[in-house]
C-alpha cells in the first residue's frame, strides 16, 4: 500500500489475549475504503447472527480512512461499528478530535476488537506495535482522569485516548466512546460495547505520517479550503449552537418531548448567548481550520463547568435543554460535562429524560417511581441530577439507562410518548418541518440520525451545488413527493460515503459544506492515486448502506423496523409549526418509492441483484446460496424450506 493507507489492520482478541496484524490487498481498500463500510464488513464476517451486543461474540471496529492524519480540514474522524446494545441492530457512530490522526500515525488503518477480557485492560498502540496492559486502576474513573493517568503511566503527554467511561462500564445502553475528554462517538451505545469487553481504553501514539499520491494537488485543495473558511457568525464563530434560535423561529426545535417545535426561552440557550457569556475559546480537530468546537467555562454558581470537557452542541441544547424545558445555559453545559465525564450520548440521554418528564407530567410515573425527584418539565435541578444518576446507574437512573423505548417497555407506561426509531432517540431536527428527514429517520439502518442525508431546506437554498447530481427541481421543505425522495436518497449516498471515508460532514458534502462534491473527488484522487470519480464515491456510499441493511436483515429486521414514532403523528402546538404533523401513510408511501430506488425488496432488504451489482457477491452467496442455512421459526433446521433473508447463522470466512 503506497498512498493514504498503511495497509495494516490490527486485530485484538481479548479472550485469547492475542494481537495480530492483517494486511489486506489493495482491492479490499478500494472497495470498502475505510470507516463504516469496513467496520460493517468485519462485523458481518466475525459476529454471528443473534449475538448478544454485550457478549464476547460482538465485534467492535474502529476504522479510519485514507485522508486521516493529512493536513486538510475535516479528515480527523473515526467510525466505530458493532452490534448496538441500544437497538439490537447495526451500531455505527462517528467521532472527531485528535485520536483518529494519532492512530494513523501509530501505523494502522483500523482496529478490530474481538472477545472479552477476564479483567479490565487497555490497549496501547505505538508506532506499529501493540500490547494489552492492566486497567484495574482505571476502572470507574472519569474520562479526563483516565486520560491523564495513561499519559503519566506511559510518560508521554501527547498520547491520545479513546475510552468507554464509567457509563460504558455499567452498560448504559447509550454509552459513548470519548476521546480528548470531550469528543464523542455518541450514538448507538458503542461505549457500552467497549465496556462489556472489559476494555477500558485504546491509547495511541506514533510518528508514521501518511503519504499522499499527489502532494501538489492535495495542497491546492487544502489551501482553497483554508482561504474560504467563513469568519462571520457561522460554524466557526458560533458553532452548531448558532442554529438554536433560528430552529425555534422556524418551529423546528423539539420542546417538551416533541409536543412543540417552539421554545419560548430559546434565546437563552442560543449560540450567540453562549458566545457572549460562557464561551472561553474555540477548539478544533486535527488540522481543521474551521474551529467549530465550543470550550465553556463557568466558575461560579451551582453548575461550574471546566474547559477540559468542552461545551454543548446544538443537539445537546435541544435534547437536554428545550426538550426538557430547561433554559439555563450553565445547567445544560454542566449536564454536557457530566455526559463527557461518564461517557454518554447527549442526544439519547436528553431524549430519555424528556420522555420521563412527559410521563411524569401525565401522571404515568410518580415520585415513588423516581425516588422523590420531581421530573416536571423545566426542573433544571432534576434534569442535571438525572443525568448523573444515569451515568451511575443509580436509582431511577438505572431504569433510564436502558433508553426510553426499553424503559417504557420495562415500566409498562408511556409507549406512545417514546420518540425513537429502532429504539434510538431522535436528534433535535424535526420531520414535521423537514419532511424527507422523516423518511431518512425511519429507514436509516442504525436508527434516527440527522447526519445521514441533506435536510430539506438544503434543496431550496443550495440547488446550484446539487445540480451535479441531477437534482434541479427544488421542492418545499414540507413536501415529500417523488423528487424529494430522490433528493433524500442521492444525498444519503454522499453522506454514506463520508462516514466510510470517514470525513466531517460539516466540511465535505453535497450542498452547504465548505467543499463541494467535485472537490471531494479531487481530494480522494490526490490522496490515494486512484482515478476515482464522483460516481465511484457514490457507489462506495451505496455499498456501505447495503452492508448495513443486510446486517439488519440477517438479524431479522425488515420494513416493520423502519417506522416513525407516534409522537410525530400528533399535531405540534405553538409557533410557526403549530398544527403540523407527519402521517404514517406518507412515510409508508415514500418508503415504497425509496426501497425501489435503492434496489431493495418490499421489506427493505437488499436484493441479490443489488448486492452483486455492488461487488458484494460473497454476501449474496452467504444469504441465498449454499452457505446460507435456513432455519424454521422454532430454530430447527428445515433443509426443504427456501432461504429467507434475515434468517441465517453466522457468515463464515
Amino acid at each position: 500500500m503506497k498512498f493514504g493507507y498503511h495497509g495494516k489492520i490490527l486485530h485484538v482478541d481479548l479472550t485469547a489475549q492475542t494481537i495480530t496484524i492483517e494486511e489486506p490487498e489493495e482491492t479490499f481498500y478500494r472497495k470498502y475504503f475505510g470507516g463504516s463500510a469496513m467496520g460493517a464488513y468485519y462485523l458481518l464476517k466475525h459476529t454471528p447472527a443473534g449475538a448478544d451486543p454485550l457478549g464476547p461474540e460482538n465485534t467492535l471496529s474502529l476504522m479510519l480512512g485514507p485522508a486521516t492524519g493529512t493536513a486538510i480540514a475535516g479528515q480527523a474522524r473515526v467510525t466505530s461499528t458493532a452490534k448496538s446494545p441500544l437497538t439490537g441492530l447495526i451500531g455505527d457512530a462517528q467521532g472527531g478530535g485528535y485520536w483518529p490522526a494519532e492512530l494513523k500515525f501509530a501505523g494502522f488503518d483500523g482496529i478490530v476488537i474481538h472477545g472479552q477480557a477476564d479483567r479490565p485492560v487497555y490497549l496501547w498502540v505505538n508506532n506499529g506495535k501493540a500490547e494489552l496492559r492492566d486497567a484495574s486502576h482505571l476502572w470507574g474513573k472519569f474520562t479526563a482522569d483516565v486520560e491523564d493517568a495513561i499519559r503519566e503511566e506511559l510518560n508521554d503527554k501527547r498520547i491520545e485516548v479513546l475510552q468507554c467511561g464509567p457509563a460504558g462500564e455499567k452498560g448504559v445502553r447509550f454509552a459513548a466512546l470519548i476521546s480528548y475528554a470531550n469528543r464523542a462517538n455518541g450514538r448507538t451505545g458503542m461505549g457500552a460495547v467497549m465496556g462489556s469487553k472489559n476494555l477500558k481504553a485504546v491509547a495511541v501514539r506514533g510518528n508514521m505520517r501518511p503519504k499522499v499520491a499527489d502532494p501538489d494537488g492535495f495542497k491546492s485543495v487544502a489551501k482553497w479550503g483554508s482561504a474560504h473558511v467563513k469568519t462571520d457568525a457561522s460554524w466557526g464563530v458560533l458553532g452548531t449552537p448558532g442554529g438554536t434560535l433560528s430552529q425555534s423561529w422556524s418551529g423546528g426545535l423539539p420542546t417538551h418531548n416533541w409536543a412543540s417545535g417552539t421554545f419560548d426561552e430559546a434565546e437563552e440557550i442560543d449560540g450567540e448567548k453562549m458566545y457572549e457569556t460562557i464561551t472561553k475559546e474555540r477548539d478544533t480537530c486535527y488540522a481543521c481550520a474551521i474551529r467549530c468546537k465550543r470550550v465553556i467555562e463557568v466558575t461560579e454558581g451551582p453548575y461550574q463547568v471546566a474547559p477540559r470537557y468542552g461545551g454543548p452542541e446544538y443537539e445537546t441544547l435541544g435534547m437536554l435543554g428545550s426538550s426538557c424545558g430547561v433554559s439555563s445555559l450553565e445547567a445544560i453545559s454542566y449536564a454536557n460535562q457530566l455526559c463527557n465525564m461518564y461517557g454518554m450520548d447527549t442526544i439519547s440521554c436528553g431524549g430519555t429524560i424528556a420522555w420521563a418528564m412527559d410521563c411524569f407530567e401525565q401522571g404515568l410515573i410518580t415520585l415513588e417511581d423516581t425516588g422523590g425527584i420531581d421530573l416536571s418539565f423545566g426542573n433544571t435541578e432534576a434534569m442535571v441530577k438525572m443525568v448523573e444518576m444515569i451515568g451511575k446507574r443509580e436509582g431511577f437512573g438505572n431504569v433510564l439507562g436502558e433508553g426510553s423505548a426499553q424503559a417504557a417497555e420495562d415500566l409498562g407506561v408511556g409507549q406512545d410518548l417514546v420518540v425513537t426509531v429502532k429504539k434510538q432517540e431522535l436528534p433535535a431536527h424535526m420531520p414535521q418541518v423537514k419532511r424527507s428527514l422523516g423518511l431518512i429517520y425511519a429507514t436509516n439502518p442504525f436508527g434516527a440520525d440527522h447526519m445521514s442525508s441533506d435536510h430539506d431546506v438544503g434543496y431550496e437554498s443550495f440547488s446550484d451545488r446539487l445540480a451535479e447530481f441531477g437534482l434541479i427541481d427544488p421542492q418545499p421543505a414540507q413536501t415529500l413527493n417523488g423528487e424529494k425522495v430522490r433528493f433524500a436518497y442521492y444525498t444519503q449516498l454522499v453522506y454514506s460515503f463520508l462516514d466510510t471515508a470517514p470525513l466531517c460532514s460539516f466540511v465535505w458534502g453535497p450542498s452547504w459544506q465548505l467543499y463541494n462534491s467535485r472537490q471531494l473527488a479531487e481530494m480522494v484522487r490526490a490522496t490515494t492515486g486512484w482515478d476515482m470519480n464522483l460516481w465511484e464515491l457514490l457507489k462506495i456510499g451505496e455499498r456501505r448502506l447495503n452492508l448495513l441493511r443486510a446486517y439488519n436483515a440477517r438479524e431479522g429486521a425488515g420494513r416493520e423496523a423502519d417506522a416513525i414514532p407516534k409522537k410525530l403523528t400528533k399535531a405540534l402546538q405553538g409557533g410557526k409549526s403549530d398544527g403540523l404533523f407527519v402521517t404514517v401513510e406518507e412515510i409508508e408511501d415514500a418508503k415504497d418509492l425509496y426501497f425501489q430506488m435503492a434496489g431493495w425488496d418490499e421489506n427493505g432488504h437488499p436484493t441479490r441483484a443489488k448486492l452483486e451489482e455492488l461487488s458484494l457477491g460473497w454476501l449474496a452467496s452467504e444469504l441465498w446460496g449454499e452457505g446460507a442455512l435456513p432455519v424454521s421459526v422454532d430454530g430447527v433446521v428445515d433443509p426443504n424450506r427456501p432461504p429467507v433473508l434475515g434468517e441465517f447463522f453466522a457468515i463464515e470466512e
